[in-house]
């Protein structure tokens, strides 16, 4: 996935790359198209938890026509919980602070909010392969192995959505980066 920040600088509008130029509102016109960046690649992080969720509905239905309902619960709840992180991720703090806020934060700071939130890719990239392999051991009939690749997409899930929530607190400033 290529860096979305670069995109935003480049489709900056004649009025952008004027403010870019005005003293005071430059930084302003840099935190906005930073914001923008942010906004659109955790809208691709979302999508692309969507496609994870979808390919874990799939291996439902696959375990569905071959009477296999043993995992169903499990499936299901782990379907629940990848749409819940799909809206979590969608909808997240954008790190914006009004025109007097508690807590100010900086271009730095979005920077590298952006950079955690670049990171969270590798972690659906990890989910994509659990969903291929549980696609195998179902396909394998192998019932220990189903067993064992919902519990590494348990263990992925909770990982994400532990890391994600710790953006919101390092955009806040509690920790440092």
């Amino acid at each position: 996935m290529p860096d979305i920040r670069k995109r935003v600088e480049e489709d900056r509008g004649l009025l952008k790359r004027i403010q870019l130029h005005i003293p005071g509102f430059a930084g302003y016109r840099r935190k906005e198209d930073l914001r923008a960046s942010d906004n659109l690649l955790r809208v691709q992080l979302s999508k692309r938890l969507g496609e994870v969720r979808d390919g874990l509905e799939e291996c439902r239905r696959v375990l569905v026509a071959e009477y296999d309902t043993d995992e169903l619960e499990d499936i299901g709840g782990l379907i629940n919980k990848l749409q819940t992180l799909e809206g979590k991720v969608r909808h997240a703090e954008q790190g914006y602070t009004g025109i007097s806020p508690a807590v100010r934060i900086e271009e730095a700071t979005l920077e590298h909010l952006y950079e955690y939130d670049w990171a969270m890719i590798d972690y659906v990239i990890t989910l994509e392969k659990c969903i291929t392999d549980l696609r195998s051991v179902i396909d394998g009939r192998n019932e220990a192995g189903i067993k064992a690749q919902l519990g590494a997409i348990r263990a992925r899930l909770a990982d994400f959505d532990r890391s994600f929530d710790e953006r919101i607190e390092r955009s806040a400033g509690i920790f440092n980066f």
